[in-house]
């Protein structure tokens, strides 16, 4: 095969925000693959706060991207060549590929998709790890029940915007914490969240107060430090609070850590956190019902996507981290 291969890899390892210094964009022949694998032509890649962690040199629940590799991502592609029978020619699939423009696979690590019954891209967003992560944080973690007063932080994020919507399909009061009046009014006017806070202008304490009288049953949080800390000082009896995430921390050169956790005592409360690939022997179980209230009307998914080439990653994620994004950020390749 004689396509050539453009891909990005991690060089140095970054301090606070990533710079363009860390990346070094490489090019290579793309290889035939070899017996059982294939090789993808990969379509969109996933842009996510976990990338973060994932180039930082310490323990984590998966291991770093070492220095020359080819940085990981989550994303979705075509086989276009195939040498294995479970995945023939023209198969959509997702997985790990990175950010590159052709991936070889022996299939262990992919996921085969239908382009039919969704678009491709929502395979990585509300189909994929995004949408899995705030199906089984809200539901086997947070067990939002009818009645709950729900809290969720980066409430218009990839994450959060689905977790809003799996709890008020629970039945539950939902608040929505995010960053400034436009994505509150897409919470409100379009999600059909009961409550949204622009954290970066409102009185954060103060908002939480008056929009949960009841206290907070689930605290669904994405965020992390002050705002992890406010709903903290919330907490109802017997609440819960999922750790999905900690954006404010991941690029913070002095963390700061919640002051509040002895409420956790006070309110026998709990607070969990949450590695979406615990829950993989049930992904089918959860794409399914995602797609139905996809289908039904009832789950509302806004992709922000960007088209170009590899060299448009860095950019991309540093606009993640901006708060540019509204939904599911994505890097449409062509």
């Amino acid at each position: 095969m004689s396509a050539i291969n453009h891909q990005l890899r991690l060089v140095s390892r970054p301090t606070g925000l990533p710079e363009r210094s860390c990346w070094e964009l490489t090019t290579e022949p793309v290889p035939t693959p070899a017996n059982g694998e294939v090789m993808i032509e990969v379509s969109h890649i996933s842009v996510d706060p976990a990338m973060r962690g994932w180039m930082t040199d310490r323990p984590s629940y998966i291991p770093p991207v070492a220095l020359g590799e080819v940085m990981r991502a989550p994303a979705v592609g075509r086989v276009i060549a195939s040498n294995n029978q479970a995945l023939p020619t023209g198969s959509w699939v997702t997985g790990l590929l990175g950010v590159q423009e052709y991936a070889i696979s022996d299939g262990s690590d992919l996921v085969r998709v239908d382009p039919d019954r969704a678009p491709v891209s929502l395979y990585i967003g509300a189909l994929g790890i995004p949408g899995l992560t705030a199906y089984f944080g809200m539901r086997d973690i947070g067990r939002a029940a009818p009645g709950d007063t729900v809290v969720v932080s980066g409430a218009a994020g990839a994450v959060g915007s689905i977790a809003v919507q799996i709890a008020k399909i629970a039945g539950c009061r939902v608040i929505g914490v995010a960053g400034g009046p436009e994505k509150c009014a897409w919470l409100t006017e379009d999600l059909g969240v009961d409550v949204a806070i622009a954290y970066k202008s409102d009185d954060l304490g103060a908002r939480l107060r008056e929009a949960t009288p009841d206290r907070i049953d689930v605290f669904f949080d994405n965020v992390g430090g002050e705002v992890l800390d406010r709903g903290l000082a919330r907490l109802a009896v017997h609440g819960r609070i999922v750790l999905c995430g900690g954006i404010s921390q991941y690029n913070a050169t002095s963390p700061w850590g919640p002051v509040n956790y002895l409420s956790l005592i006070t309110n026998r409360a709990s607070m969990t956190g949450l590695i979406v690939f615990d829950y993989e022997d049930r992904y089918p179980e959860a794409i399914d019902k995602l797609a139905t209230w996809i289908d039904e009307g009832r789950l509302i998914v806004r992709e922000q996507i960007v088209k170009g080439g590899i060299e448009q990653f860095h950019d991309t994620l540093l606009s993640l981290f901006a708060g540019d994004n509204t939904g599911k950020l994505l890097l449409e390749l062509g």
